[in-house]
């Protein structure tokens, strides 16, 4: 099996890139690239799409690789290919987003990337907060309400269909945390500095067959 973890200049993907690999040859997930070749995304068995900064420019960044973009929507859309979105490539699988300009996202999970409303508390909203779970799914496995995720964002999803929420955090109001329909998740926080639950989210999506 193929992971890979799409590389478009969207942040430094060394701690990602270690957390897969690790987890990888814990579950017999076979290997771990890191690549922008659309060729080498195209015949993936699993993609991880992270992403830090604004919406606006992370899109711009992968949509402007024509063929990487495209190969992506293939690969999930034609071939239902798991997909893990982490951070802004979490908030790219929204249909738009709200930072800066109204900006497109893939659409796969319909809702709206809006600024965190927190009266009273900073944003960004960062650092370590509880998951709650909203529904079973097989990358939450072993994972309960209560454990802990690590998070850096100032824009949180906002789903249009409740039942595309996966779990939420308490950050002044309900924050989605992990969203996801079909062959698709996304997390809001970093699974790969999320320690024990972050990784064992990892080996579940490994493991994972929609």
């Amino acid at each position: 099996m193929t992971i890979v973890l799409v590389d478009y200049d969207s942040g430094n993907l060394h701690s990602a890139q270690k957390a897969f690999e690790r987890m990888a040859a814990e579950v017999g997930g076979g290997e771990v690239i890191v690549t922008s070749d659309a060729d080498v995304v195209a015949r993936a068995d699993r993609l991880v799409l992270p992403g830090d900064g604004a919406f606006p420019h992370c899109r711009a960044e992968l949509f402007g690789r024509t063929a990487l973009a495209e190969a992506i929507i293939e690969a999930v859309e034609q071939r239902a290919v798991p997909f893990f979105g982490i951070c802004v490539g979490m908030q790219m699988l929204a249909t738009t987003g709200h930072e800066y300009e109204p900006t497109a996202g893939f659409g796969w999970v319909p809702g709206d990337i809006r600024p965190i409303d927190a009266p009273g508390l900073k944003v960004p909203h960062m650092g370590w907060n509880d998951l709650v779970i909203d529904r079973p799914h097989p990358v939450l496995d072993g994972i309960t309400s209560g454990d802990h995720a690590y998070f850096v964002h100032s824009f949180a999803m906002q789903v249009t269909d409740p039942a595309h929420l996966l779990a939420h955090v308490d950050y002044g109001g309900q924050v989605a945390a992990l969203v996801g329909r079909d062959n698709i998740v996304g997390a809001q926080f970093h699974p790969e500095k999320s320690q024990e639950a972050g990784l064992r989210m990892i080996a579940n999506f490994l493991r994972w067959r929609p």
